[in-house]
């Protein structure tokens, strides 16, 4: 009896997608797609900043709009936004919230490339992607928990209440992107675009993502499987694809404006790393984690791990005064608090605790501080497991102790690197570019960055980006 209501079910369940023009077996509704696209948008931008320029917002905004309005599912609640990230990366969440960042702006060289982009992210969200990979989490276990398919707790099993910004790092298969790959195509073609700069876009991510990345989100290979002859399988599209060649809109100049000037790399205004010390020139404080340990500025915190992994030092924004925010962490359930300490820290206000609390890995012991700088409370953490925290006490309290402000000028006063579009004046290769122009990146990233090998010539009156 079971079995058959879970093909009742699945029955129910199976439709067409207007997308893909296949049958798809679908345990998310439209509703739940949208609820859980609005969460992950919501955490997204609750945790990395946008970019200010409101005309990059605009411009993108607008090429997304326009291509979403030819796709299969206009009446999604659709939004386009440019964060303020390094990395080379775009990604969607269900219902049709998209996402770019900056440093994939300042790899592109034209509106079409953009436009490839955009529609490749508009598939993943007409094709369903996301609720896919739902659907088969769910169907794996059917076999468990088949009488709660047919329940109206069907969305809590889904997970789609809490799936937030863990659907960022719920990877396509490679048939998925594939698929996006040719819906892309589809959409940026119907809009009048030049679906050559498809390939050009593929290219430029497989040269990059050999340089290394940088930002704090993944990078789009670490999101993005990449199929097979990815760029062959496009010039394959482009053999059936007929059109006139001089209408297909690739908008060069008008995209490099928008991107000239933008901040290239990471911004240290946001926090940086000279060795094991960190700067925030913004916060205006600096902070240092032990020799050795490896070091990310993530974006909600600064985190450093021990070599053995065995040990983390964290340090985030806070709430409330320092004694406050005490006494808040020391309320939550588990947390025993030790020897307590209302010193300043080099001067700012503080409030510092050891405790130890009991985890599902075993039990743990720290210590917590809370400094007030710049009329901002930052929490440290640093914690251990319990046994070994008595031979690592000295070295988490020298990291605690180290937080204090930032006075060196030329440490508050460091810049960014930006894009600076440049018009040649006269034919010249782009090697010659480099010299003529110098740039802060190496020679092989500035021919990277302007889509062209080492050696390409370059005409008179070409815009060139280098990196100042």
């Amino acid at each position: 009896m079971r079995s058959m209501l879970v093909i009742s079910v699945l029955a129910a369940a199976c439709a067409t997608n207007p997308a893909t023009g296949k049958s798809q077996i679908s345990l998310v509704s439209e509703s739940q797609e949208i609820e859980m696209g609005k969460q992950g948008a919501q955490e997204t931008l609750a945790s990395m900043p946008l970019v200010a320029d409101s005309n990059v917002q605009r411009y993108v905004r607008r090429v997304g709009m326009e291509l979403k309005g030819i796709a299969e599912r206009p009446n999604l609640p659709w939004n386009f936004y440019v964060l303020d990230d390094a990395a080379v990366n775009a990604f969607a969440y269900p219902g049709g919230f998209i996402f770019v960042t900056r440093g994939i702006l300042t790899h592109m060289n034209s509106e079409a490339e953009l436009a490839g982009v955009l529609g490749h992210e508009i598939g993943h969200v007409t094709a369903r992607h996301t609720a896919q990979q739902i659907t088969k989490q769910q169907l794996a276990q059917v076999g468990l928990v088949a009488g709660s398919i047919i329940s109206p707790t069907i969305a809590q099993m889904a997970g789609v209440a809490s799936q937030g910004l863990g659907m960022l790092f719920l990877k396509f298969g490679r048939d998925a992107e594939y698929q996006a790959d040719e819906l892309g195509f589809r959409y940026m073609t119907r809009d009048g675009y030049d679906p050559h700069a498809m390939s050009s876009m593929f290219t430029m991510l497989k040269r990059q993502s050999a340089m290394g990345g940088q930002g704090r989100l993944p990078e789009w290979e670490s999101t993005h499987p990449d199929p097979e002859n990815r760029v062959a399988k496009n010039e394959e599209r482009l053999k059936g694809y007929q059109a006139d060649g001089a209408a297909m809109k690739s908008n060069r100049e008008g995209f490099l404006q928008v991107v000239d000037g933008l901040v290239f790399g990471e911004d240290p205004r946001d926090g940086y790393f000279e060795s094991n010390v960190f700067y925030h020139p913004n916060f205006k404080l600096k902070f240092s984690f032990p020799e050795g340990w490896k070091t990310q500025n993530m974006p909600a915190s600064v985190v450093g791990v021990s070599q053995q992994q065995d040990a983390i030092v964290r340090l985030a924004l806070g709430k409330g005064s320092p004694q406050q925010a005490l006494q808040q962490f020391m309320g939550q359930q588990g947390v025993q608090a030790g020897r307590t300490s209302t010193n300043p820290i080099n001067g700012l206000p503080a409030a510092t605790s050891e405790f130890q609390v009991q985890t599902e890995q075993g039990q743990i012991a720290g210590l917590v501080a809370f400094v007030q700088q710049g009329g901002q409370t930052f929490q440290i953490l640093a914690y251990t497991p319990a046994q070994k925290y008595q031979s690592m006490v000295n070295t988490l309290l020298s990291s605690v102790q180290s937080f204090g402000p930032l006075t060196d000028a030329s440490k508050l006063n460091v810049q960014p690197a930006r894009v600076d579009v440049v018009k040649l004046p006269r034919d010249m290769t782009i090697d010659a570019f480099y010299k003529a122009y110098p740039s802060r990146i190496p020679f092989e990233y500035v021919a990277i960055i302007n889509g062209v090998e080492p050696g390409a010539l370059l005409k008179a009156g070409t815009s060139v980006k280098q990196v100042k």
